[in-house]
């Protein structure tokens, strides 16, 4: 790390938990980050975590814990595909606030990259600190993701909270071997969202307990333009595309214009899309067929 890197980390914090939509997107495009506490109401709150432990639970009985190349160790249980394992996730990777995020900071349309669970299991090792736009060649100007994080645990210092390097984003790289031990880990209370730049070091807390899991979600979104780490087309429960909404569809690609096409359409192609092509092409004052 070069002396004026240091002296950018030095200096930089992450910002303080808000309620204010407006103030969290501010946060998100200075700092990379932004914290916003009761995201999630009660009864949600336990829809949802009662899914992810039911969902876990399910994996474990079958034997079904797929390695991740980033965590070090075999505490931590990766579920991957979200939206297939219940409704509740659909809902969630189409959350008002997070819809309002990613149009802020990336534009719209977006696609959603990856939605998965991390549970830290007890006596867990932390992961390797990366950035999620490792992807991205050369260096990193502006961010081309946003990772939205659902806290369903309370994250502590002691449970394997995720760790972040405040201003680590504006270095437009990815972290070197010796800077795997800078960060703080965030503490955050469960319902609590934290949404997250691609170019922002991050990586799991070690969980020193005994006994405890630390459940959180991290659904990852990018811009149009770069393949998606989950390929939905092959992965993705069909009545999740039967049931979804427009919104849902663009960020799973099945609604597109210009990519993604299939014979140049795009793949949820509609009938009823047919009039509404007919019309844009068609002369003024003549008849669309």
């Amino acid at each position: 790390m070069t002396d004026d890197e240091a002296v950018m980390l030095a200096g930089a914090r992450l910002p303080t938990a808000t309620a204010d939509i407006a103030k969290a997107e501010l946060d998100l495009k200075q700092h990379g980050i932004c914290i916003i506490e009761d995201a999630l109401d009660g009864e949600m709150l336990a829809r949802v975590r009662n899914a992810i432990y039911r969902v876990a639970d399910t994996d474990a009985l079958h034997a079904h814990e797929p390695d991740f190349p980033l965590d070090y160790g075999d505490s931590n249980h990766r579920i991957w595909n979200l939206p297939s394992r219940d409704p509740v996730f659909a809902q969630l990777a189409e959350h008002p606030v997070v819809v309002a995020l990613l149009r802020s900071l990336l534009g719209w349309p977006v696609l959603l990259s990856s939605f998965s669970a991390n549970i830290a299991g007890p006596g867990g090792d932390d992961s390797q600190m990366h950035a999620d736009q490792f992807f991205v060649p050369g260096r990193w100007d502006k961010p081309q993701s946003v990772n939205c994080a659902w806290v369903i645990d309370d994250f502590t210092a002691e449970n394997g909270a995720t760790n972040f390097v405040a201003g680590s984003h504006l270095l437009g790289r990815s972290p070197r071997d010796d800077e795997q031990d800078l960060g703080v880990p965030l503490i955050a209370k469960a319902g609590t969202l934290i949404a997250f730049e691609g170019r922002l070091w991050h990586k799991t807390g070690i969980n020193v307990t005994q006994s405890e899991r630390r459940a959180g979600l991290f659904a990852n979104y990018t811009r149009n333009i770069y393949r998606t780490q989950e390929n939905w087309f092959l992965s993705l429960d069909r009545s999740v595309v039967q049931t979804a909404s427009k919104t849902l569809l663009t960020l799973l690609g099945y609604h597109t214009e210009g990519l993604g096409m299939v014979n140049g359409l795009p793949p949820l192609w509609q009938k009823t899309d047919y009039a509404a092509v007919a019309r844009k092409k068609a002369p003024s004052g003549s008849p669309a067929m």
